[in-house]
C-alpha cells in the first residue's frame, strides 16, 4: 500500500513548516504523495493557491515526491462555497478540501451540504454528517474523511457508518500542522480500523487515495 496524504498544513496557514520542509519530511516519512491544503477564505485565497502551485510544481519536479498545491476551504459561510471553489480551480489549486461540520468546532451548519453540492475533491472531518449528504457525496464522487487529528478524529466511527450505508468512497486525512502529525502506514490502518472498519476496508481506503492523487495528476 502506497502511503498518500492529501490533507496537510504548511505555515501559509496554520502549519509550523514551509512547505519545502514539509514535503521533505514526508518524503523521508515514506509518502509517495502529499497534498498541501492550507485554510483559505475569501482573505487569502489567492495568495495561498499561487505560492503553493508554484513551489508544489517544483518540488514534485526536483524530489521523490509528488506534491500537490490545495486548499481548504474553512469556516466560508456555505452560500459563499460554491464561488470559493470556482475561484480556486481557476487560480489553480489542483485539490479542494471543504472543512466540514466538525463536532471540534463552531462551523456554520449547512458547510457539508454546501460543499457536497460543489465539485470538492474531499470533505474533510464532517462530523456528524447525515445519511442524505453522504448520499449526495456518493453521488457526485467527493470522498468523505476519516481523520487522523485529535478532536476531529471523535465522528470517525459515525462518518464510517455514514459512508458505507450510502455507499461513499472514504479517505484518510492526518490534517498534519507540524512533523510529529505526519503517519506511517502501521498508524494509519489503525486510524482506519478505529473508525470501525475492517481490514479490508481499510485497504479500500488506501486505494481511494491512490485514485484520486492519480485523478489528480492526470488533469
Amino acid at each position: 500500500m502506497k502511503l498518500i496524504d492529501l490533507h496537510t498544513h504548511s505555515l501559509f496557514s496554520d502549519g509550523v513548516l514551509l512547505p519545502s520542509e514539509l514535503a521533505r519530511r514526508a518524503q523521508v516519512s515514506g509518502y509517495s504523495v502529499l497534498g498541501i491544503t492550507d485554510h483559505a477564505d475569501i482573505s487569502n485565497l489567492d495568495h495561498i493557491v499561487l505560492r503553493l502551485a508554484k513551489v508544489c510544481e517544483q518540488l514534485s519536479a526536483k524530489g521523490q515526491i509528488k506534491v500537490v498545491a490545495g486548499i481548504e476551504l474553512t469556516h466560508v459561510p456555505p452560500d459563499d462555497i460554491a464561488d470559493l471553489v470556482k475561484e480556486a480551480r481557476a487560480l489553480g489549486a489542483q485539490l479542494i478540501i471543504v472543512h466540514g461540520e466538525t463536532i471540534a468546532e463552531p462551523v456554520a451548519p449547512g458547510a457539508n451540504l454546501a460543499a457536497l453540492s460543489c465539485p470538492i475533491d474531499i470533505l474533510a472531518h464532517p462530523g456528524q454528517i447525515s445519511l442524505t449528504e453522504a448520499k449526495l457525496a456518493a453521488e457526485s464522487g467527493g470522498y468523505l474523511e476519516i481523520s487522523a487529528r485529535g478532536g476531529h478524529c471523535l465522528s470517525n466511527g459515525h462518518v464510517a457508518l455514514m459512508a458505507k450505508k450510502a455507499g461513499a468512497k472514504l479517505i484518510l486525512g492526518s490534517d498534519a500542522h507540524a512533523p510529529g502529525d505526519l503517519l506511517n502506514l502501521d498508524f494509519a490502518q489503525k486510524v482506519i480500523c478505529g473508525a470501525g472498519l475492517t481490514e479490508a476496508e481499510a485497504e479500500a481506503v488506501f486505494n481511494n487515495a491512490d485514485e484520486l492523487a492519480d485523478r489528480i495528476m492526470q488533469d
